[in-house]
């Protein structure tokens, strides 16, 4: 059974057993590798725009907002809001 959906970039990536700060050994997930993506645009975000409404509106997925984030090195959806400009990925 996997923690993730079937369509996740994480479903088919082997877990690692390590140890953590108490000494326990646990299993990770590594990081995925990023998408290959190349740019498509620049988007000048307006004033309510969350990376949603974004991912939405150019990639036709408002839950592929973490594609944005990765393509500008945001490290979360909220860095991503702080942008004035967002560039914006083709996907192949």
């Amino acid at each position: 059974m996997s923690l993730f959906q079937p369509n996740s970039r994480y479903a088919n990536l082997a877990t690692v057993r390590m140890v953590d700060g108490r000494g326990r050994q646990v299993e990770v997930v590594p990081p995925a590798p990023a998408p290959l993506q190349a740019l498509r645009g620049i988007h000048r975000r307006r004033q309510g725009e969350r990376p949603d409404h974004l991912a939405a509106l150019y990639l036709s997925d408002p839950a592929g907002y973490w594609r944005l984030a990765e393509f500008n090195d945001a490290m979360t959806a909220e860095v991503l809001s702080e942008l004035r400009e967002i560039a914006i990925p083709f996907l192949r």
